[in-house]
C-alpha cells in the first residue's frame, strides 16, 4: 500500500552498517509484462504493479564514498560505477521492494563482497563514464562483445517525486530482496536516505542490451519512464533472512 511505501521511508532505529552516496543516476523503465516477471522470481515474492502496470528499468549511475561505519572511505576503493537492472516486487506482506536481475560493476572487489555477503547478482565489467554539461556512460559486461552507452543531462529543476505518482512507485524504494539459490534462501536489506530530488532528462543516446544480458524478455520502444537525480547520501542497514 503507499501507507506502507511512506512508513518505509522513514530511518530505522538502528545503526547502519555501511555509508555510501549515489551520484547523477538515470532511471529509464519499460513496461513488461507482468506474468513474465513473476516467472522471474523467487518462491516468496511477487511481482509489484502500479495501475495493474508492471516495470522493468536500468539504471547507470556512480558510487562514492562508500565505507563501513567505522572507517573512511578509500579513493580508488570506495569510487566505482554501477548499472543495475531492476523490477518491483513484494513479499507475501505486501512489503514493497526492488529485485535486482543484475548489477555490474567496474570494482572486482565490489562485485565480490556484494555477491558474498549481500547475494546480489553482481558482475565485473568494463565501464566509464564522463561528465561534462551531459553524463556520457558506458558499460560492457566481460562476457559480451557490445557495449552499452548512455548519454543524458538534466532539463528542469529537481523536486519530490509526488505520493501516489509513477516516479514514487518507482523510486521511492528503501528495500531490496536477495535469493541464494545454493541455499534456497530469501533475503530483505534496508537502506535510508533523503527522498529522491529528480529532473527531466534529455537522453538522446541509449539502449536495452543490459535486459539482454539478463536474457530477460526484449521490451520495445522508447522508455515510457526517464528521469535523473544528482546525488543521495545512502545509509546501509545489512541483509537479513526471511
Amino acid at each position: 500500500t503507499w501507507r506502507q511505501r511512506e512508513l518505509l521511508q522513514r530511518r530505522p532505529k538502528r545503526s547502519p552498517v555501511m555509508f555510501q552516496s549515489w551520484e547523477h543516476l538515470l532511471f529509464l523503465h519499460w513496461e513488461i509484462d507482468a506474468k513474465s516477471v513473476q516467472a522471474t522470481l523467487p518462491p516468496g515474492l511477487f511481482v509489484d504493479t502500479h495501475e495493474h502496470k508492471a516495470y522493468i528499468g536500468i539504471v547507470p549511475f556512480c558510487m562514492r564514498r562508500i565505507r563501513p561505519r567505522f572507517l573512511p572511505s578509500v579513493p580508488y576503493v570506495s569510487n566505482f560505477l554501477e548499472c543495475n537492472v531492476r523490477t518491483y516486487v513484494h513479499d507475501a506482506e505486501g512489503v514493497p521492494g526492488v529485485w535486482f536481475y543484475s548489477l555490474d560493476t567496474d570494482r572486482w572487489f565490489a562485485h565480490w563482497l556484494a555477491r558474498t555477503f549481500f547475494h546480489l547478482p553482481y558482475f565485473w565489467a568494463s565501464m566509464g563514464a564522463k561528465r561534462t554539461d551531459e553524463i556520457n556512460y558506458d558499460v560492457r559486461r566481460r562476457d559480451q562483445h557490445e557495449a552499452s552507452h548512455y548519454l543524458y543531462s538534466p532539463v528542469s529543476e529537481e523536486h519530490p517525486a509526488r505520493p501516489e505518482s509513477l516516479d514514487f512507485f518507482l523510486l521511492e524504494r528503501y528495500l531490496l530482496y536477495a535469493h541464494s539459490k545454493e541455499k534456497e534462501q530469501l533475503y530483505r536489506g534496508r537502506v535510508h536516505h533523503a527522498p529522491y530530488q529528480v529532473s527531466e532528462v534529455n537522453v538522446p543516446t541509449w539502449d536495452t542490451l543490459p535486459i539482454s544480458w539478463n536474457g530477460l524478455p526484449e521490451v520495445l520502444g522508447n522508455p515510457i519512464h526517464t528521469c535523473t537525480s544528482r546525488r543521495v547520501d545512502v545509509e546501509i542497514f545489512g541483509i537479513e533472512k526471511l
